[in-house]
């Protein structure tokens, strides 16, 4: 997971003080900050200049929780014993009294008031004398404070810690920033620590000149540690639950862990929804609601029971209860909620789940009856239901009903996210456990689909001790191993997927076919041929609805993607084409996805194409999340297999991103493998180590042998561009990490390893690699295929000659085939031969067109190996001119070359922005920065571009 993060425990809010002649111990084992590293560097860096005698100021700026505290006590135990340490702390209740900040501060170092100037130190006399007024003049009391500083400055360097500045009253701030701004020649570092927003008394615009180290929410990453620090055992389900609540806070992180009960800890009970009681952060929360007038906190509280509230209810609801609408504006003013265009919001997770818990109960249950009665459009049925029952108090058969009738309508609208709330709810309302379960399993089905395994898991772990017969406990394994399959160890997911096909054969042998199918995928993914084999001898002993489409593709699907692993290609084109055929004619996102892998399977890459293509427009117009990075791995692979890789690397970036906010961390490791091959086929030699560092350590430890291929694949084309042929062909011929590869992608890579071993010597294992592959390929017809074949054959012949003909049959049958890369690649090969042969002019015709190819793909490896045999053929070849790029699209972002290619499709503005998930204006501000990259003015021209 991703960067940046803090923190450690809070420390005991201070009582006084620190001395001035012992700074606060340092404990043995300070706690760690995770990330901040940027910080904690400015910190030392600060420390380490005062130390020399030039000191500074800084603001260390954020939010409640963000470790500003924290960077105050590292930047103490960074000064060390050699500092001195003072320090102040802003207090809510003494803010109005004046100069209560700096007392705190100073009384205990009021024994160097005798080094000063008399007019200075009277200026400070009411530090130790009860009657002594300070001075009517702002101006001599900071003169007082800056020459006190200086002169504990004199003694050795010295640290000023002024914490929750924004709470200290005016004077005190006022003096402190004065002298910070005037102690940079002294070896005196003042650090202030404070809110972002203002506080009720101190104007926080006397720190506007102190430079600021302005703190945001923790990487996830990083927030996982701190997690992980105060909670060993947590399940990751829950930790997943908790940062989403924290929102990158770690504060809240501590305080949420510390309360995880063990239940929750092991993901058997749902985890907080707030903070603790006494948290000083829900404290603060708590404050800024119950400070509102009741007609405006009565809105607030509109928006913390209503995620998805819209300004248009808000105004209904506030006429139905008779609130002045006036009240909005003091309710905007608390900084609780905000307006995003007409949406309503709460400010993050965290400050809903406190507000909501510290509302009186009657008031909560109020919210939720008003925006019942206002929630009256027939496609706010949902919503109302869900407030309805949030005010139920106690089972409620019928209406879980209702809850349930309206989850499965969402759910066949593809809006898997309320139907889930939905069927959640009502297992709350449903006292009957078998009932209770099955609803619980139907919401664990629509959060997975919604792009939610950890709600999933922890749904189904709450499901389990209710379920009673075979039916629900198959339901339940099929969806573990789907999503086991995505986010977890193959081999785990084909046990629990097996064992459901079992569970569900008398009942449903759909169902259980279906889970057959997820188990021999699982066993593809980690190469595992005996798992295969056995997934497809269950299914074929398998009682099944006959003339069920979606059944017999899968049946299909099963049977010919054995019979291609046993080598039985005339058996396996008769099933693949029928999968096919089914894919096509299903509205079903799923079939198409299988019917575009038979179609890579049979070489029909076009076909597989415009299927993994329908694939992903049908699970965006679904809302099947779940099935959308999936669907981007197969549409991703046949671009790359057809030579489209720009889309090919745009796709997998979109999956990359898709998986991974999806929690399918198997097929983020998908789509980093395909983008290190397509990087590899372009030559790029750093985004390829990138990616394959990136799949490294997954592939290792979860046993992905797809993705490992694909890698090995990626790895042995860099080595052949760099003309290292005999790696390449250890590459390609080692088991990889896995312990197996994966036969399908084994077979793609094929005519890489013959050249490769032909390259090096290696002859024998050329030989047998294609005898497989032509084996394959004929078993095809793919003129795609039969080209790479016969390019092979030219590679292993012994005579000019027959190399000759290979060679030309090769480029006939790349003519009818749709990968101009490796037509171009058979080009280099043809014209290295004949070169190599004494036939220069024949050899420099192939050659420009090679070059030109690659030049037009970005693959600048290649296009050099290209230059350079045009060079040794006695052409005089330019060296590279960068742009000579294709129209400027490898110049394109991922996320604009994706944008660009659904203009090109046709696709609105606001088709695209519900797509990808953006706004509008979004959308068009990419396309601005489109049309200027690529130099057109128009749609029309971006679409005959990319055409």
């Amino acid at each position: 997971m991703p960067p940046d993060s803090l923190l450690a425990p809070p420390p005991a809010p201070e009582t006084a003080a620190t001395t001035a002649t012992a700074p606060e111990p340092v404990a043995a084992h300070r706690p760690v900050l995770h990330g901040r590293d940027e910080e904690l560097a400015e910190l030392r860096d600060l420390v380490s200049r005062t130390r020399r005698g030039r000191g500074g100021a800084l603001a260390i700026v954020g939010g409640p929780g963000l470790g500003k505290t924290a960077l105050l006590d590292a930047a103490a135990g960074e000064a060390g014993p050699d500092f001195r340490v003072i320090g102040t702390r802003g207090v809510r209740g003494e803010a109005r009294f004046a100069l209560a900040g700096l007392h705190r501060m100073l009384r205990p170092v009021a024994a160097w008031l005798d080094r000063l100037p008399a007019e200075q130190a009277a200026a400070l006399a009411f530090l130790t004398d009860a009657g002594a007024e300070p001075p009517a003049e702002p101006f001599a009391l900071c003169r007082a404070v800056y020459g006190l500083l200086s002169e504990l400055g004199r003694d050795g360097p010295l640290l000023c810690r002024i914490d929750d500045a924004h709470w200290l009253d005016r004077p005190s701030l006022e003096a402190l920033t004065f002298a910070a701004r005037r102690l940079t020649a002294q070896p005196v570092l003042v650090l202030f620590a404070s809110r972002s927003e203002r506080g009720a008394y101190a104007e926080l615009d006397c720190l506007a000149d102190i430079r600021s180290l302005r703190l945001g929410p923790v990487g996830a990453g990083d927030a996982l540690a701190v997690l992980r620090d105060r909670t060993a055992g947590c399940c990751g389900d829950t930790a997943t639950e908790l940062l989403e609540l924290a929102a990158g806070n770690p504060l809240a992180l501590v305080e949420l862990a510390a309360e995880l009960t063990p239940e929750q800890l092991a993901g058997q009970a749902p985890p907080p929804a707030a903070l603790p009681r006494r948290s000083r952060m829900r404290t603060h929360y708590r404050r800024r609601l119950y400070r509102l007038p009741p007609g405006a906190r009565a809105l607030v509280l509109l928006a913390v029971v209503d995620d998805r509230l819209e300004l248009d209810t808000l105004t209904r609801a506030a006429t139905e209860a008779g609130i002045d609408l006036a009240e909005w504006e003091t309710a905007r003013s608390s900084g609780l909620v905000r307006v995003d265009g007409e949406a309503v919001r709460v400010r993050d997770p965290l400050v809903r789940g406190c507000l909501y818990a510290d509302a009186a109960l009657n008031e909560r249950h109020a919210a939720h009856r008003l925006l019942a009665r206002v929630l009256d459009r027939p496609w706010h049925r949902l919503r109302r239901d869900l407030h309805r029952a949030a005010a139920a108090e106690g089972p409620d058969p019928a209406l879980a009903d209702e809850l349930c009738a309206g989850a499965a309508q969402a759910a066949a609208a593809g809006n898997h996210h309320d139907a889930a709330r939905a069927w959640r709810r009502a297992a709350t309302l449903t006292p009957d456990p078998a009932t209770r379960a099955d609803r619980l399993l139907a919401a664990a089905e629509d959060f997975w689909q919604a792009g939610r395994p950890h709600t999933a898991r922890m749904l189904l772990r709450q499901a389990r001790p209710l379920i009673r017969s075979p039916w629900p406990a198959g339901r339940a394994d099929r969806l573990l191993g789907e999503i086991e399959l995505r986010a977890g160890q193959p081999a785990v997911a084909g046990r629990l997927l097996l064992e459901a096909a079992d569970r569900l054969a008398e009942p449903h042998g759909g169902l259980a076919l279906a889970a057959l199918m997820s188990a021999a995928e699982a066993a593809d993914l980690s190469g595992d041929l005996h798992a295969q084999r056995r997934a497809a001898r269950l299914a074929a002993g398998l009682r099944h609805p006959a003339g069920h489409p979606v059944t017999e593709l899968m049946a299909a699907h099963i049977a010919g993607m054995t019979a291609t692993v046993h080598g039985d290609h005339e058996q396996a084109g008769q099933s693949l084409r029928r999968v096919v055929e089914l894919g096509g004619a299903s509205p079903d996102p799923v079939a198409k996805v299988w019917g575009s892998v038979a179609a890579i399977t049979l070489g029909r890459d076009l076909r597989a194409y415009e299927l993994a293509v329908q694939a992903v427009h049908g699970s965006r117009r679904s809302g099947a999340t779940a099935l959308l990075p999936w669907s981007l791995v197969t549409l991703s692979l046949v671009e790359c297999l057809l030579g489209r890789f720009h889309a090919a690397l745009a796709d997998s970036a979109e999956g990359l991103r898709l998986a991974r906010a999806a929690g399918q961390d198997n097929c983020a490791v998908d789509h980093l493998a395909l983008m290190a091959l397509v990087s590899a086929f372009q030559g790029d030699r750093e985004a390829t180590a990138s990616h394959l560092a990136a799949v490294a350590e997954p592939i290792s430890t979860r046993g992905l042998s797809r993705p490992a291929t694909v890698a090995s694949w990626a790895l042995a084309c860099l080595k052949l561009a760099d003309d290292r042929p005999a790696d390449a062909a250890a590459r390609l011929r080692l088991r990889t990490v896995t312990g197996a590869q994966h036969r399908t992608i084994r077979v793609l890579a094929a005519p890489y390893f013959v050249e490769a071993a032909v390259r090096s010597d290696q002859r024998r294992q050329a030989v047998q690699a294609l005898e497989t592959y032509e084996r394959w390929a004929e078993g095809t017809r793919s003129p795609g295929r039969l080209a790479l074949a016969h390019r092979c054959r030219a590679l292993l012949a012994g005579c000019d000659e027959a190399a000759v003909a290979h060679f030309e049959e090769a480029l006939r049958l790349h003519s009818s085939a749709e990968s101009a890369f490796e037509l171009a690649r058979t080009a280099l090969l043809y014209g290295h031969r004949l070169r190599r042969g004494r036939r220069p002019r024949a050899a420099r015709d192939h050659l420009r067109d090679a070059l030109q190819i690659f030049t037009e793909y970005g693959a600048e490896r290649w296009a050099e190996r290209a230059r350079a045999e045009l060079r040794a053929a006695g052409e005089t070849v330019e060296p590279a001119a960068r742009d000579c790029a294709p129209a400027g699209l490898d110049e394109l972002t991922p996320q604009q070359l994706q944008i660009a290619r659904l203009v090109a499709e046709g696709a609105t503005n606001r088709e695209i922005a519900a797509q990808l998930t953006l706004s509008p204006r979004t959308i068009e501000h990419h396309l601005r920065n489109i049309f200027t990259r690529l130099d057109i003015r128009s749609r029309v021209e971006l679409t005959m571009l990319l055409r």
